[in-house]
């Protein structure tokens, strides 16, 4: 998970969409259950890193997730 931050963090150009897709993914009232942190759902997680890798429990690839901002960034722009 470091490793992720981290890639993002030296793409300053990456930190808004970083930041828009975090709060898409977290899901509503997140303090109200454990683990009371602002993290996606367990088992969409689960269920793209079996389809991206097909093992869910495949830890995230830095490459992988500054990929997929940056497709989410140029899609933003395109529309």
């Amino acid at each position: 998970m470091m490793q992720v931050v981290g890639a993002v963090l030296i793409r300053p150009m990456l930190w808004g969409t970083a930041l828009q897709q975090w709060l898409r993914l977290t899901p509503r009232r997140w303090w109200a259950t454990a683990p009371f942190l602002p993290l996606p759902n367990r088992e969409y997680m689960k269920m793209r890193n079996t389809i991206q890798y097909g093992n869910e429990m495949h830890p995230m690839v830095a490459h992988d997730v500054v990929s997929y901002l940056q497709w989410c960034r140029e899609w933003k722009h395109l529309s």
